[in-house]
């Protein structure tokens, strides 16, 4: 990876998990990193099912569990830059949007199925 670190996909707490993040969704997020030509913030990667249960509505089965999922600390132009580009590459299955207090993010996964919801699809939290 060109932009990124295995150690910013991380759980928190759990050293060495950003390991288990997909190969092809890191390729896939380093493009994007470098297409959008400003920093990214890693705030969530990898999550042991244990873990999402705790911090996600996706219970066991999240998105993050899979390897391909992060979340990006982002907002304003920067936002609305990273979603016209995530959208224009068409390799990104699962868009969510956190744009209100203090916690913007954008959440991007490239999951085909996930607990039988279909995909592609867009959210906001």
């Amino acid at each position: 990876m060109r932009y990124f670190e295995h150690s910013e996909f991380d759980q928190k707490g759990l050293v060495g998990s950003g390991f288990k993040m997909k190969q092809s969704f890191l390729v896939h997020l380093d493009e994007l990193r470098r297409r959008c030509d400003f920093p990214f913030v890693i705030t969530s990667g990898y999550r042991t099912p244990e873990y999402n249960n705790q911090v996600s509505s996706s219970g066991l089965n999240g998105a993050h569990t899979t390897g391909k999922a992060a979340d990006i600390s982002v907002s304003h132009e920067n936002a609305y830059k990273l979603l016209q580009i995530a959208f224009n590459m068409s390799v990104f299955t699962g868009i969510g949007i956190n744009q209100k207090g203090n916690a913007r993010f954008i959440h991007l996964d490239t999951c085909d199925k996930l607990d039988g919801l279909p995909r592609p699809a867009v959210w906001s939290y």
